[in-house]
């Protein structure tokens, strides 16, 4: 894709290499492993094996990679045909998890679809926030495959911190090996592991539809959460939705680079900082949503300290606590789930205490910069 003309404004820190063992993590969690027992994805030590070897993650500190370049983002969901029929015909099973947001799927193979199919997904994932679909063949493709086929929804994002298929950083990989009982020091200063995001939004153009697929899961445990920030806008008061427009929040990449580096971890590029509307607005649905998370969003720009606190924890409060607007996704065999970054937040969960493996494997395609349309009461 061309790049575009839009310029962007970016804050870089020092070589992370430099970093002491005392440098800030701030509010962000950190759950993500760093390295796994090679025997024991093998399938010894009393484990099965793992199931896709060749999707184990892998973190090279020799691969570097510059800042990421604007560029224009096509919006295939704007293409689509609201009736869905290359998507949902008439033998596809559909079932709404709840009113505002999650869908289950089953009847067709997303690896199949057409160009309008893959647009009519696009608009659907917009419209319903999160969707499983069920008994998929994805990750039986090559990762040539899968790549090609997210490629379709915007550019690959190549994630600076987490581990990939050797030879395929576009994949961002979510692994906890068999045995891997590292999440207990966690849990020895933390009651909780919900940790609410939309993912790299201290990204210039933050992704869109993303999608994630299981390999390997727990025999109970490790689902997902996701929360509607479109609905939760609109349970907003009319005042308090007109004061948040024309605020722009911070995002930033440096306590997610911080933590791997002081967990042994890499860094593939310096992290950035980037102001993104309160408010932005999707560019298919035309829905408002908020965007702040408790991960990546450090200020609100122009406020002081104390009143950017308090108007933050409403916020993610807001979103945390609003269960009538959520959905827990359960991982099945062969499911992949979808979700569209710019109207959504999630939250992985750990809470499976018998160290089985848990193996997921995410594309996540880069989308338009966060733009806000007027308030309109």
């Amino acid at each position: 894709m061309a790049p575009s003309a839009v310029e962007t404004e970016t804050t870089t820190v020092p070589n992370i290499g430099t970093l002491k063992l005392n440098a800030t993590t701030g509010p962000y969690k950190e759950i993500a492993t760093t390295k796994f027992d090679k025997d024991a994805e093998a399938g010894l030590k009393g484990h099965k094996a793992a199931k896709y070897p060749h999707y184990l993650p892998t973190w090279n500190p020799n691969d570097k990679y510059p800042p990421l370049q604007p560029f224009e983002h096509y919006e295939h969901g704007k293409d689509a045909d609201p009736s869905f029929p290359n998507l949902l015909p008439e033998s596809t099973a559909v079932t709404h998890l709840t009113p505002t947001i999650g869908t289950e799927v089953k009847g067709i193979q997303l690896s199949t679809l057409s160009d309008a199919g893959k647009d009519e997904l696009a608009r659907f994932v917009a419209e319903r926030k999160v969707v499983a679909f069920r008994d998929q063949d994805f990750r039986d493709l090559s990762i040539e495959q899968a790549l090609e086929f997210g490629g379709y929804f915007g550019r690959h994002h190549i994630h600076p911190t987490s581990g990939a298929p050797e030879g395929y950083p576009e994949i961002h990989l979510v692994h906890r090996g068999a045995g891997d009982n590292s999440v207990d020091k966690f849990f020895a200063n933390r009651t909780s592991s919900v940790a609410w995001h939309s993912d790299v939004s201290y990204e210039a153009q933050p992704p869109g539809t993303t999608f994630l697929y299981i390999f390997d899961k727990p025999e109970s445990g490790g689902d997902t959460l996701f929360v509607n920030a479109a609905e939760a806008y609109n349970r907003l008061s009319p005042a308090f939705q007109e004061r948040l427009h024309g605020l722009k929040a911070t995002h930033s990449a440096h306590e997610q680079a911080n933590a791997s580096a002081l967990r042994g971890g890499i860094v593939r590029r310096e992290p950035v900082i980037h102001e993104h509307p309160i408010i932005r607005t999707h560019p298919v649905t035309g829905e408002k949503a908020i965007y702040v998370n408790p991960q990546f969003t450090r200020d609100i720009v122009g406020l002081k300290k104390e009143e950017s606190d308090v108007l933050l924890k409403f916020l993610y409060d807001h979103l945390a606590y609003g269960a009538d607007f959520q959905a827990r996704v359960k991982w099945e065999e062969g499911t992949v789930v979808v979700w569209d970054n710019r109207v959504t937040q999630h939250s992985a969960l750990i809470d499976w205490k018998n160290a089985q493996r848990r193996h997921l494997a995410r594309l996540t395609p880069q989308a338009e910069r966060p733009f806000e349309t007027p308030y309109k009461g």
